[in-house]
Formats: structure tokens, sequence, C-alpha cells
């Protein structure tokens, strides 16, 4: 079974890396090398590559793995990268899987099956077949809204206890069942790395006990979170508050577009405001995903401006 190496802890402000796309939705590589960069050097301690955020269900195969090479090259060792391996079961997840660990990253994430309907017997044979099969850490992915199906605790400390699962990736919402997991892990020694996936709330969630955070926004606003998450660490308490407050009110961004779908409407709003302040050239969204429109991308420059984040400086 794999054992997680040290050089693959995953805390702080890890976040999902959004994907830049040119006109014909072909991959943005050399936008996504300057994020990628701006991201390190925003003071981020690792990259979540093949998310919600970088619309990873959107993409081939072969384009998955492109995007993940140049994570990798870009980052050059500089902090640990875990990448998302969305597909359907575990044979087409272990396959994936390789071709990502093949490419360099540090540890995969996973969720539940997704279409199939399985009893937690089966969703806990699905993870320990993947995780017998890949030479990389597993990390359980919690993301009911997309897979319909919560990751239940005791799973999760069951997998954990037996070397399966290393980490969480809680993307639930449900800040109550996130902090006992986070009591739970701790009373059994913290076998878990555990990643709050919620970026309104991360202070509320640093005192609970996570780990570290997996935000969207921090596409947008690394520097932020990253002094939030600095605060948290020092036990200042009123400086991480007043932060994500600063933060939550940049969230606002996410409000700005009106009939859309929630995936174009959430990143849509990330990238119009990446590309607002100079982070990408172009704000497009994977193939047949709407991106904004001229409107919502002014009021989503407007949320940036009253903020006084707009523009950014990029090397």
């Amino acid at each position: 079974m794999n054992h997680l190496p040290s050089t693959a802890r995953f805390s702080g402000v890890v976040p999902p890396v959004a994907t830049p796309l040119h006109a014909d939705r072909s991959i943005d590589h050399a936008s996504l090398e300057r994020l990628v960069d701006h991201l390190i050097a925003s003071g981020v301690r690792g990259l979540f590559a093949l998310g919600s955020t970088g619309e990873t269900a959107y993409f081939t195969d072969d384009q998955r793995v492109e995007i993940v090479r140049t994570i990798v090259s870009a980052t050059a060792g500089r902090v640990p990268i875990i990448a998302g391996a969305i597909e359907l079961t575990a044979p087409r997840i272990t396959e994936t899987a390789r071709r990502l660990t093949a490419e360099g990253v540090d540890a995969i994430v996973t969720t539940a099956p997704l279409y199939t309907l399985n009893s937690p017997t089966e969703i806990a044979g699905h993870f320990r077949a993947i995780a017998a099969k890949i030479d990389a850490p597993l990390w359980a992915y919690d993301v009911p809204v997309r897979v319909h199906t919560k990751l239940p605790l005791a799973l999760l400390l069951e997998l954990a206890a037996d070397g399966v699962v290393h980490g969480v990736k809680d993307s639930s919402g449900d800040d109550g069942s996130f902090r006992r997991l986070v009591a739970a892990n701790a009373e059994a020694g913290r076998p878990l790395q555990l990643l709050t996936g919620h970026e309104v709330v991360v202070d509320a969630m640093a005192l609970a006990g996570a780990d570290g955070v997996v935000p969207g926004l921090a596409n947008v606003e690394a520097e932020g979170y990253v002094r939030l998450w600095d605060a948290a660490e020092r036990g200042d308490w009123d400086t991480a508050r007043a932060e994500q407050e600063r933060l939550n009110r940049i969230f606002d961004i996410v409000f700005q577009p009106r009939g859309l779908s929630g995936d174009a409407t959430g990143v849509g709003a990330f990238k119009a405001a990446m590309a607002a302040r100079g982070l990408i050239d172009d704000a497009f969204m994977a193939d047949t995903v709407e991106s904004l429109d001229a409107d919502a991308v002014a009021s989503v420059r407007e949320v940036l401006s009253r903020a006084g984040v707009l523009p950014v400086a990029v090397a």
C-alpha cells in the first residue's frame, strides 16, 4: 500500500488551478504557466490540478495530460501537486491516475464512483482498488453536489486506518460534518490530511483544525488567502477574520452572472476576474460551457474595482 512521502505534505493554501483557454478552446499553455508562477510567488504551498475549477470534466484524457504536464513543468518542484483523476469507475480512474503520476504529480484525488449506484461497501472497494494499482498517495474528494454521494466519516477513517486514503478534499459544504471529521481524525492520531474547499469560511475551518484550504477564488486573489492562513497559524484570529471578510467581498463576483449553469457562473466569474487582473489572457470557458457576457464581465470588474484589486502586476 502507498505511504505518503514527506515531500507531498499538503497544507495551507492549495489552489485548484483554473485552465486558461484560447478562443478555439485549446489550452493556453503560456497563460497557464504564468498563472502557476503567480500562485507560487504569492506563497501557496501546493497546487490542485484538474479539479472542478480546472474544468476537468470537459477535457479529453490527452488534454488532461497536457494540462498536468504544463503545471508540473512550470512548478519545477517548488510545491507539491495533487491531481484529480475524475472518471466513472475504478478501472478508468486507475488508467487516468497512472498517466498523471507519470507526468510527475505527487498525489491523486478522486471521488466516489460516478453514474453507478453503489453501496458504502462498494464505494470502499472502489477506493481500495484504485490505491492498490497506483504509485502515488490517494486522496478522497468529497463533493456530493457532483457525485450525489456523501462520503461517510466512518468509511473515511476506515480507509485511512488501512492506509488506503491519505487525505480528504472536502467540497461538501457541510461544515458540521467536516468539523466532526477533523475531531475524529485527531482522535485517531491524524492519519488524514484534511483540506476544506469552503472558501468563504476558511478562518473558521482553520480554527476547527483543518490542515489547509483549496479555494477557487485563490486563482483571483491568492495573496489574500495566504495572508489569512498565515494569520490563522499565528493565532491572530482578528487578522484572519478581517482577511476572510475582505475575500468574501471579492467572492461577490460569482453572484454577478445571471441565468447560467453552475459551472459557467463560478468558474466563469473567476476567469473573467483573472483576465481583468492580467493573470491570464482570456476568459473563455471549456467546450459547451457559456462564457460570461459583456454585462456580467463589467459587473465582475466593478466588484474587483471596489475591492481595490484591479489590476495586478504579473511577471
